[in-house]
Parts: C-alpha cells; structure tokens; sequence
C-alpha cells in the first residue's frame, strides 16, 4: 500500500524520536516518498542529518531557510501528501493541534492537510491520563484524525505504565490495516491454488501441462486488493504476486492436497484456478530413462481428485469455486462438474474461443452458479476476468 505514497511524517520533541528513523527506513523500504518536518525541539533528540540520510530528502523545520530566503510552502505541503504521520506527538504538541495553534511549519502543514491524519502519542503517564490530555485526543478524533494508541511499558521517567509511542513495525501493520476496513472483502479468509502440477516420471521428466499460473495469480492479487488475508498454493510457475499474499509452492497434485487441506479448514473461499494433473506415472523411476526402444509404456494412475474432496468437507457458509477448460461439450461438462464435486459455482472457457486457455494474457469465461444461471463475459484480459469473478465471489459471500 506504500508503493509510490506521498508520506509526510511530523516529529516532535520527545525521547521516543530516536523510533522515528526507522519508521522513515521502513517507509522507504516499502516503496514511500517520506518528507520529513520537524519541530525545534525535536532537533535536540535526533539529528536532521539521520531522518534526511534515511528520507533521501531534506528534511523541513523552518517557514523558510535563512540563508537562502526560500520558503517551505505549507499549503503546497498539505495538499501534496497523501498521508500525515506525527510521531511522536507530545503533549504540547498534540494540544496545539487540538486547538488550532500554530507556531511552527508542522503545525502550518497540518492545519493544511487534506489528506488522512495519524498521530502516535509519546510522553510519560501521568501526562498521558491527565484530563486535559484525554480531552484534546478526544477533540482530534473528532475532528477525523486517527490515533495510533501508545504502548505500554518502561516509561523514560522510570515508571511503566502506558504511553509509550507505538513501535515501528506496529505503526507500518496500523496502516496497512486501516485501508482494509473499509473493503469489501476485509477479514475474508481466501485460500487460490495456481498453475500446474508435475508428475515425476524419472528424476529428469514429468508429466505436467500448459498452465502458466497467470489466471490463478491475478485472481489472488485481485481478492488481496479488495482486503482478503490470501493464501495461494501455487505449482511450478514463473509468476510473481503483485500483492501481498501468503504463497505456499508446490510441485505434484499430492503436496497440493496437503497444502489445500491444511488451509482449507480456516478459509471462508476458496477458489481452485490449478490445472491439476489428472494421473501420475505408477512406479516412478529412481534413475533417468535411458533411450533404448522406439516405444516406452508408462503405467498411470489416477491422482486424488482435490476440488471433490474439498467439496466433501465444505461447510455451511463456506464458497467453493472450480473451473472448467474444456473442448467439447462445454456448458455440459461443466455443469456436471458442478453437480459432482458440491461448487458454488464453476468458471468455464473452452479452447474452441480465440484469445482463452494457458499461457495468454486474456480469457473469455462463462459463470454458471449452483442454480444454473449462466453469465458469459466477453474476452477481456485476465486481470479483468480475476475482477468479474472476485466480484462474483463478493456478492455471494455472507
């Protein structure tokens, strides 16, 4: 969620700044443009030259700069960040914002903000539970600002109790968190399976298909964007998330039931986009195949079918989705599929439509649900076909 974020992050004079370097480093890291401001006094607890070391930016304290005359335009700050991170904030601090004052560029640059708020409190105890303080972050979330709550713990005074600022690390989860609430699918639980599975032949060939993982990934990527906690249990592929989601790799259909059933048992969805292997070579050789006859005979049998035998175990309240490639008979196969193995519904595409199946970068797909009804979507690319599908699994979940 940081990537390409414009983050101003305001500190305040308080022992707890020495935190702030390595929130700026953590920012950074996840791909943020940070515009450091400091008050005066927090200059004396951690140097400028740290935060801009770590920003890759100067870092901003006055209206305008002495020797050169050039002025720090608050207005153009304001308006040019996407979010506004004080921490630490002090009493003093927190007490001027709640209040309308301003006599320092920070305050300037929050009273001209139109972007979210967050402010992390820091200071001792006592100070933290006086009425006043209690009545001025009252007044600040009032006014739509929101409040990264302190710790509690060792206290520089010495006593312990709650006040200390947030950790690092806690304040990055506190706002990759916040944008989930309010998605659709924030909470959810999705467990995808992707790509293809092998199936050893000898410890040189195998028996796999076509499937890249692509369709399997961008639906994935499209339920994590819309505030789903993913898992994705993927077989060999090249694909990389664009979000961020749990990724489990497999290789053969059995390491793939395992992982699924694993999963299974806590998912509120599961989606299998996996082309799994149908059989598997009966006695794998230890040794490569050496090339002797003009024929080779390889016994097969069937692997465990892993979409019915979820489909078994599912319970009430739980969506189940399966897909379809089929070349012949289509909507009958599919709709067969649906009955036999307990979905919700069944993505179909043939490989009679130009444009679907493997390795491509566009799908054309048909959703029929448990009650038959049937959508079909014309082609489109298959970030978009993740979208119309996610959206499906959206408005059935309860």
């Amino acid at each position: 969620m940081f990537e390409g974020k414009k983050i101003i992050l305001g500190v305040c004079g308080s022992i707890a700044a020495y935190k702030s370097a390595l929130l700026v480093r953590l920012l950074v890291k996840a791909g943020a443009d940070v515009q450091v401001i400091m008050t005066k006094d927090a200059t004396s607890f951690i140097t400028p030259l740290t935060l801009a070391t770590l920003s890759k930016k100067p870092v901003l304290v006055d209206y305008f700069t002495t020797e050169t005359g050039e002025w720090n335009n608050h207005v153009e700050l304001g308006l040019w960040a996407d979010a506004l991170i004080i921490a630490p904030v002090t009493a003093n601090t927190l007490a001027k914002m709640a209040n309308g004052f301003c006599d320092n560029l920070l305050l300037a640059v929050y009273l001209s903000a139109k972007c979210p708020v967050y402010f992390a409190p820091a200071m001792d105890l006592d100070m933290w539970k006086h009425p006043t303080t209690t009545q001025n972050v009252a007044k600040l979330q009032s006014y739509g600002n929101i409040m990264i709550n302190p710790g509690t713990g060792e206290l520089a005074s010495g006593l312990h109790g709650e006040g200390r600022m947030a950790e690092p690390e806690e304040i990055i989860a506190f706002l990759s968190a916040q944008p989930k609430k309010k998605l659709p699918l924030s909470g959810k639980k999705i467990l995808v399976t992707a790509g293809p599975t092998y199936e050893a032949i000898d410890p040189v060939r195998f028996i796999g298909n076509h499937s890249s993982g692509k369709m399997g990934f961008a639906i994935a990527d499209e339920f994590a964007m819309m505030g789903a906690d993913v898992t994705l249990i993927t077989g060999p592929t090249a694909q990389a998330s664009k979000q961020r989601v749990n990724r489990i790799d497999v290789i053969t259909a059995a390491e793939m039931l395992q992982a699924c059933e694993a999963n299974y048992i806590n998912a509120d969805v599961c989606v299998m986009s996996a082309a799994v292997a149908d059989y598997k070579p009966v006695d794998p050789s230890p040794q490569k195949i050496k090339k002797q006859n003009s024929t080779l005979n390889i016994e097969l049998k069937s692997t465990i079918d892993i979409l019915k035998t979820l489909g078994e175990k599912k319970r009430d309240g739980q969506l189940l989705v399966g897909f379809a490639l089929e070349t012949n008979d289509e909507e009958q196969n599919a709709i067969l599929k649906l009955k036999k193995k307990n979905l919700d519904f069944i993505v179909l595409n043939s490989l009679n439509d130009a444009g679907a199946g493997f390795k491509g970068n566009t799908n054309k797909i048909t959703i029929i649900d448990h009650n038959l009804n049937k959508t079909t979507f014309d082609l489109k690319t298959k970030d978009e076909v993740a979208r119309d599908i996610c959206q499906k699994v959206a408005e059935l979940i309860k």
